[in-house]
């Protein structure tokens, strides 16, 4: 999502998508934090809507990009995703509840149960979202760049690739089991 629309909208759109994504994982590791790790399990029926709502949303996408013109506009031109980039980032991040158990499944490995577990999830979730801020900011940056050098022809063909890649992992997504 970062790619597509820092190459359709340029750098800030992609930004904003990495900032919205990380407003959701600081509140999925407040989450963790706070332990409902016990709640997530009881309530594994709500999880399930969620995903399929996530990926839904992920084929939506696809296909709008597969049907667009493909055509580089100004950023002017182009329209954005109701709410703004910034919430479509977020939502996009907490419609993936695999990030609610990769998180609960993957930090409490690290935490010491002797010592207060509130400080160490916060070190281990803040160093995750600077990793992932450096990496998806990168791939923003690279992707509004790229964006502004490219063709009709293959914006139209990046169009129709990362479109078909949304689809892809949002059939992927709707089919996956959580565990």
């Amino acid at each position: 999502m970062v790619v597509a629309n820092g190459l359709r909208h340029g750098t800030r759109a992609a930004l904003l998508n990495v900032a919205g994504a990380q407003l959701g994982s600081a509140l999925v590791l407040v989450i963790i934090g706070i332990g409902l790790t016990s709640l997530m399990a009881t309530m594994g029926y709500w999880f399930e809507w969620v995903r399929f709502v996530g990926a839904a949303y992920l084929v939506w996408l696809g296909i709008k990009l597969i049907r667009s013109p493909g055509v580089m506009l100004s950023s002017d031109a182009l329209s954005s995703p109701r709410g703004g980039f910034f919430l479509q980032g977020f939502l996009m991040l907490l419609s993936n509840p695999k990030v609610l158990v990769f998180f609960g499944a993957f930090i409490p490995q690290f935490v010491d149960m002797k010592r207060d577990h509130l400080p160490q999830v916060a070190v281990l979730g803040l160093t995750f979202m600077v990793i992932a801020v450096l990496t998806d900011g990168a791939y923003a940056l690279l992707a509004g760049r790229a964006g502004k050098m490219l063709s009709a022809y293959r914006a139209r063909l990046i169009s129709r690739v990362s479109g078909g890649l949304m689809i892809g992992g949002g059939i992927w997504l709707a089919l996956a089991r959580i565990k």
